[in-house]
């Protein structure tokens, strides 16, 4: 026998195995299946419907991973969580039977059905077109139940193509009955108590300026000598954050919402009207809660010292934009020396900001005329004026103020999370075919450090003025830009040459501004607040306003195209505003209205190629060259309101 002894089992370490489950969005394919889109991460994780769980288009999940090809580095997935909702809100058609609804939603994303109880039918009826709120989709729910919003079938078409345009990119139209009655509940009257614990300005020359429509107003300006070539001047803000409150009904649906959203005849609010227009917009002749930034300066605009704090206000005067510029140019009208000399004030903080590397690109805003029905009877082109810097100039220093107090602050020698907008330097590799293509117009640049780079696009364009390629510089040269954004990470504004910069001055319409604004109190009551989620609360309300933009220009579009339906068969004349492999974009001069002309349309004259470093489409045959900044004349053939598109044909001139 052998008298070895058995050798000893050894214990195996268990190996540790970690489930991912990353966070990202959503994106589902017409076929219905679906991607994750992670941040900071190098390809999608493809998910099949059978695990989408209760997610939808667009929706934040959480997806967990099942499959991964070590090869191909292609990852497959099962959604585990939705962590937040893009959109809430649908448009569609109605199915009613005897015992209940469904709702089928008009959309190109598939999705499943809603049931719809009876009793939240609304009064709709079977086939009607309703707009209809997601209530409730839990796990265990066999499909997800609705209620019906509003009736949507005797809306006009620009009515029903508006809020359709909101809903798509998940901004609600309504709010719910919960939020309204937490809004009502907020007390009109301002107590004695409130008034004691503030700044008391109402007893300063204070007026709005704002534009000849507006609702709410969000920001006053107040004005008195000092002596001794010293003035007072505040900028005085609605104190939204005083009447909505965090971890409320209200605060999450501003949240949700991040922004007003502004269409050609609509508005929908980031807020109910009755905090929006009456609490919050300071109204003339009213007291109002503000927060304020109060400068000491002197006539050419250097702060002497400044006070940060909550007020009240009482405007004596509300002004339109027009109003202040007449009293500009013709030195006359109410309280003409506090405008001019604030006019004054506002040119010498432009100047300096513009030394100091700020780029200067114009700011021409189209608007529609429109009648008692919303349709477009003409359009209008606003510049910029005098009246509209002197209030730009003036938020611009509150803001810029606002953001240095609060990066001279720290909590426990880190800095304290804040929501800074931020704009970064111009990419390079963008950068360098803008710079040659300007150069064939005569226009160097010095690209040796950052300011030089600003400091030649401020030349380029003031050259450019008055020219045919203005436009086309212009909008090539925003598109070399980095985007704006929010986050912690302070970076500075390259476009306006600032160090430190944040949005303080329109919390009525932009919820960043409300973090700004709580953050700001906690460090003025020394007891600066920590927010461990402001990344994320930025990186969410950055791309709420992004999808506010498209809105926008899906409206814009919209009312572009509802305008020209009348002028098919019509010939404009118009530059060449964007070069695309399947043909060429043309802004008309007359009214701003964009449309293409496609490569198929020019295919009788010539086969087309596209030269992209040179953004222009060249004839193989002929060599007729279509770049962008050329002026042509094209004809209107086709107007199609449902795609938002107008087509054009060139005409050979």
């Amino acid at each position: 026998m052998s008298s070895k002894k058995p050798k000893s089992k050894q214990k195996r370490k268990a190996k540790t195995i970690t489930v991912q489950t990353p966070k990202g969005r959503l994106e589902v394919t017409r076929s219905g299946m679906g991607y994750v889109i992670i941040d900071d991460e190098a390809g999608d994780v493809l998910v099949k419907p059978n695990d989408f769980l209760t997610a939808l288009h667009g929706d934040i999940v959480r997806v967990k991973i099942i499959k991964e090809n070590s090869r191909t580095g292609k990852r497959e997935g099962k959604i585990t969580e939705v962590v937040s909702r893009k959109q809430t809100e649908f448009i569609g058609h109605l199915q009613v039977s005897a015992h209940h609804a469904f709702f089928v939603p008009d959309s190109d994303k598939p999705m499943p059905d809603l049931y719809i109880p009876l009793q939240s039918i609304n009064g709709a009826k079977h086939k009607d077109k309703v707009l209809v709120r997601l209530v409730r989709w839990e796990k265990d729910d066999k499909k997800p139940v609705g209620e019906v919003v509003s009736l949507l079938e005797n809306d006009s078409p620009n009515d029903a193509a508006m809020k359709e345009i909101l809903t798509e990119a998940g901004f609600p139209i309504s709010f719910s009955d919960e939020v309204m009655e937490e809004a009502g509940r907020l007390p009109d009257i301002i107590g004695e108590e409130e008034v004691a614990r503030r700044k008391d300005c109402r007893n300063v020359l204070t007026f709005t300026i704002d534009p000849v429509d507006a609702k709410d107003f969000d920001d006053a300006i107040s004005i008195r000598q000092l002596g001794d070539n010293k003035y007072e001047i505040g900028v005085h803000i609605a104190d939204v954050s005083h009447y909505v409150e965090p971890d409320t009904a209200l605060d999450e649906e501003a949240y949700k919402r991040a922004t007003s959203v502004y269409l050609p005849d609509r508005v929908n609010p980031m807020l109910p009207e009755h905090i929006s227009n009456q609490l919050c917009s300071l109204r003339p002749n009213e007291d109002k809660l503000t927060f304020s930034a109060i400068f000491q300066m002197n006539a050419q605009g250097e702060v002497k010292q400044y006070w940060l704090g909550r007020t009240v206000t009482h405007s004596d005067h509300r002004y339109t934009y027009e109003d202040v510029q007449q009293i500009i140019e013709t030195k006359e009208g109410l309280y003409k020396e506090e405008i001019l000399l604030l006019n004054d004030i506002a040119q010498k903080l432009r100047k300096k900001r513009f030394s100091k590397g700020a780029i200067n690109f114009s700011s021409q805003e189209v608007r529609f005329k429109l009648d008692e029905k919303g349709t477009p009877i003409g359009i209008v082109i606003k510049e910029s004026k005098e009246a509209h810097q002197l209030i730009e100039e003036l938020m611009l220093l509150a803001n810029r103020t606002v953001a240095e107090n609060i990066a001279k602050k720290a909590v426990n020698g880190k800095p304290i999370p804040f929501p800074y907008r931020v704009h970064d330097q111009p990419d390079e590799e963008k950068l360098a075919p803008f710079i040659q293509y300007a150069k064939r117009y005569g226009h160097g640049f010095d690209i040796s450090s950052p300011q030089s780079i600003a400091h030649s696009f401020n030349q380029m364009l003031k050259d450019a003025a008055g020219k045919p390629e203005q436009h086309v510089l212009e909008q090539l040269g925003i598109r070399t830009m980095a985007k704006a954004i929010y986050t912690p990470d302070n970076i500075g504004h390259y476009g306006l040459a600032f160090e430190h910069y944040c949005h303080f001055t329109s919390p009525i319409r932009r919820y960043p501004d409300i973090l700004v604004h709580r953050v700001l109190q906690s460090v003025l009551d020394d007891a600066p607040k920590v927010d461990k989620k402001m990344a994320e609360k930025c990186k969410h309300t950055s791309e709420r306003e992004r999808a506010a933009m498209e809105c926008e220009r899906a409206g814009n579009k919209y009312k572009q195209v509802e305008f020209l339906q009348g002028f098919i068969g019509e010939c404009f004349e118009g530059v060449v505003s964007g070069v695309t492999s399947f043909g060429f974009f043309v802004e008309t001069i007359e009214h701003k209205c964009e449309g293409l002309v496609s490569i198929v349309s020019l295919s009788d004259y010539d086969d087309f190629r596209l030269i992209e470093s040179e953004y222009s489409l060249v004839g193989r045959r002929s060599g007729r060259i279509f770049k962008m900044g050329d002026k042509v004349t094209v004809r209107l053939v086709a107007a199609n309101l449902e795609k938002r598109q107008l087509d054009f044909e060139w005409e050979l001139g």
